[in-house]
């Protein structure tokens, strides 16, 4: 019979592996009740080699931000820069499509919805997200907005309320669907409600008036 040799972990993958035991972790017990033991025997570690690459469960958690919510934003600011100054209406549509289509991935929402469970809790999370996350997202739709302004695509609004108006409802989304097992009725499609939902924002409620 022949014996195979284990298989070596490569060192650069260990922060990765560590991250998906966290999130497993985080995921069954909260954030407040992990311990960096539960990690370790998750990931199949030491608690000592948890520690080589994450110095605390606070650093994991700010490491699954990044990951997920983090490479969201910095890919929504990438799709406006390109998209904006050519057609901002068509860059909106395109932002809340990924938008929807990413919240609605359990790999991509989970670390979002921890941090909103615990951020009252611990500041320093919110902040690091914050940073990391809405800070990114606010740039991106400040500059969206001034690019629709400028082409007369859209009307100058305030940029802030333009933000929430537009992060809400993909945040709402991720809620209702993840949270509270509240699928939509017939927009299971993330593309699909995300286009629905840019409809009603870019035309309001007000019936249209008919062409003359």
């Amino acid at each position: 019979m022949i014996t195979r040799p284990a298989r070596r972990r490569r060192p650069e993958d260990r922060p990765d592996e560590i991250l998906d035991a966290a999130l497993a972790v985080f995921s069954a017990k909260g954030f407040a009740a992990a311990r960096v033991e539960d990690i370790a025997r998750e990931a199949g570690l030491s608690k000592g080699a948890v520690y080589l690459y994450f110095p605390s469960k606070e650093a994991m958690l700010n490491g699954l931000v990044e990951q997920s919510a983090g490479q969201l934003a910095k890919a929504a600011e990438q799709l406006v820069a390109l998209g904006a100054p050519r057609d901002a209406e068509a860059a909106f549509r395109s932002l809340l499509r990924m938008l929807f289509t990413a919240m609605s991935d359990p790999d991509i929402n989970a670390a979002p919805r921890l941090v909103f469970a615990e951020a009252g809790r611990f500041p320093e999370i919110a902040a690091h997200y914050r940073s990391q996350v809405l800070d990114v997202a606010r740039r991106a739709l400040r500059s969206l907005l001034a690019a629709g302004v400028e082409s007369g695509a859209f009307r100058d609004v305030d940029a802030d309320a333009f933000m929430r108006i537009t992060a809400g409802p993909g945040i709402a989304h991720m809620a209702l669907t993840s949270i509270f097992h509240f699928p939509p009725d017939r927009l299971s499609d993330p593309a699909e409600m995300a286009d629905a939902l840019a409809d009603i924002l870019l035309n309001g409620l007000k019936p249209r008036v008919p062409a003359s």
